[in-house]
């Protein structure tokens, strides 16, 4: 009686330990969507260790595309920082495909008003937004890398076979068998078995330990296909169909990855060491790990459709929390798709999103934009907002702006150029590469593409000014001929004159207070016609001999063309 007594006492307290742990698991995923679905509509707080976004940028890599922004524009915009700003995700899905959503412009009208659609449902239903944010939570991330990384390296792992497990697993069980005609002999037999099994099983764990994380997504995927084709959805009833399919066609791989989907090692349970130990001893998981192998080789387009749609449906869902931080400061564009729409560009009150009191101006253009101004008066800054409005136009159908007109275009740029010096390439061989690169877009799209919405910040600078100037008016010149809407800026009044046949004038301007100068950040019409330079010097506290000297040069060449008396 005694011994019941105890037993069951065991095993109540078993069952109370699992008990307390499922509480406590539940508990915190229940504060943390509880804070998931309370940050909706707020800046995200996440910090990317270094070299993360090079992983969540494979799905992009996976999925080129023509006409994707380039690493130049991308830098020139600063997206990894705009990135950050927009990127509420809590799955790796939603990661990757928010990333490739960003450097892939949309030119289908019908694709960009299914991901309005989307958008719109789940900022106006705040329930299904909770539902597919529970499941996004449950699918999770990937740890350090990308599901795609380790796709890439699955034949690395070659043709695995489970025979020698087989044999090994025989002749374990020969050694229980031998114990009942010799004991010393049968355990003889099965210690040595046992102690080979377990060294040659963590050998091989090694070897396939990286890729059991990502069987464990693939898991987590195939568990959230099932639970959201539950669902009634409305706005995302097709994807909900699509993941069903996927789900149906690798249901198998569930049963053959459990034992390592399901199972975590060294987590200190009585039983799961022994568990452990099992597994190892009869190479249970490696048995079911093949199989699962197999399953993955042979499914890789489901695997891609699920991260696909699921990236899809959460990009969606940070889109909408991305509107609603953004406050009332943002306009859904109307985009012209058809063929030879007009180039005419029109938006009012844009401004940077990444800036804390942004200065809001307006542009209209149906021809090349020229802006010229002082030093820090805002011409650079202007260009990337007037680019990002048209990127994230193009991409998640949002502009921080109050109205946003324009045709779809080819968006490119060359503004923060640097020396190459891995390379061993000078600024100026790096800026004209750059620029040639808009010029080859310019002649695909005047041959019969899509107009192309190009972007350069000082054009030619790292070389000398007659030559600067002469080869800028050139390219300046080809651009405006092109299938292309140009907006430059530069501090060469010459090319304001020399192009205002071709470009419309725009300029920045400060204004001198008390021995400071202040910048209204204003977009004005007609070229500069002050410079700040040598007083900026002044306001620094530069030695009153090299301020008074520099002035009288400027103006002597100015009033003469010419540096000497």
């Amino acid at each position: 009686m005694d011994e019941f007594i105890i037993a069951g006492a065991i095993v109540l307290g078993i069952v109370l330990l699992m008990g307390s742990e499922y509480y406590n698991v539940q508990k915190a995923r229940r504060r943390f969507l509880d804070r998931l679905y309370l940050s909706y509509g707020a800046f995200p707080d996440r910090t990317y260790q270094a070299g993360e976004l090079e992983h969540i940028a494979m799905y992009c890599r996976r999925h080129q595309a023509v006409h994707q922004i380039d690493d130049i524009t991308w830098n020139d915009l600063h997206m990894d920082d705009i990135y950050g700003q927009i990127n509420t995700s809590c799955s790796a899905a939603g990661d990757e495909y928010l990333y490739y959503r960003l450097r892939t412009p949309v030119y289908d009208a019908d694709e960009m008003e299914r991901m309005e659609d989307c958008v719109r449902f789940f900022m106006e239903h705040e329930k299904e937004r909770h539902d597919v944010q529970d499941m996004l939570l449950g699918l999770g991330r990937t740890g350090k890398y990308s599901i795609y990384e380790y796709l890439d390296h699955l034949d690395i792992l070659g043709e695995r076979k489970n025979g020698k497990y087989l044999v090994s697993n025989l002749l374990l069980a020969a050694g229980v068998c031998v114990m009942f005609w010799s004991l010393p002999a049968g355990l003889a037999v099965l210690l040595v078995m046992l102690c080979h099994n377990i060294v040659d099983y963590y050998k091989e764990y090694q070897q396939i330990e990286p890729y059991i994380t990502s069987f464990r997504y693939i898991n987590r995927l195939l568990a959230a296909a099932k639970r959201m084709s539950r669902k009634t959805i409305p706005a995302i009833a097709g994807e909900q169909a699509r993941l069903a399919a996927c789900y149906r066609d690798m249901k198998g791989f569930v049963r053959d990855s459990y034992l390592i989907v399901f199972t975590e090692k060294g987590n200190g349970n009585p039983l799961g060491v022994l568990a452990d130990y099992l597994r190892m001893a009869f190479y249970l998981d490696m048995i079911q790990f093949n199989r699962a192998l197999r399953a993955v080789r042979k499914h890789g387009a489901q695997i891609d459709e699920m991260v696909t749609l699921f990236g899809q449906i959460e990009t969606a869902i940070v889109i909408g929390s991305y509107r609603k931080a953004l406050g009332e400061d943002w306009c859904v564009p109307q985009l012209h798709c058809e063929p030879g729409a007009d180039r005419r560009l029109l938006i009012d009150n844009l401004y940077h999103p990444l800036l804390g009191e942004p200065v809001k101006n307006s542009v209209r253009a149906d021809r090349g934009v020229l802006i010229t101004g002082s030093n820090a008066s805002g011409k650079s800054t202007f260009l990337r907002a007037v680019a990002l409005n048209a990127l994230l136009a193009q991409t998640i159908h949002t502009c921080p702006a109050d109205r946003y007109e324009a045709p779809v275009f080819h968006i490119c740029s060359s503004m923060s150029l640097r020396d190459d010096l891995i390379g061993g390439q000078s600024y100026y061989m790096v800026e004209i590469r750059s620029i040639k690169r808009i010029l080859d877009l310019v002649a695909e799209a005047s041959a019969g593409g899509r107009p192309v919405l190009c972007f350069v910040d000082e054009v030619l600078r790292g070389t000398n000014t007659v030559e600067r100037i002469a080869a800028s008016t050139q390219i300046m010149k080809m651009l405006a001929k092109g299938n292309a809407l140009c907006f430059a800026a530069t501090h060469d009044v010459e090319l304001t004159r020399l192009l205002a046949g071709e470009y419309d004038n725009y300029h920045f301007e400060e204004r001198m207070e008390e021995n400071d100068i202040m910048f209204p950040y204003k977009l004005l019409k007609g070229p500069a016609a002050t410079r700040n330079a040598i007083a900026l010097l002044r306001v620094l506290g530069y030695d009153s001999r090299i301020v008074s000297e520099a002035e009288k040069m400027a103006e002597r060449f100015l009033a003469g063309g010419g540096w000497t008396e």
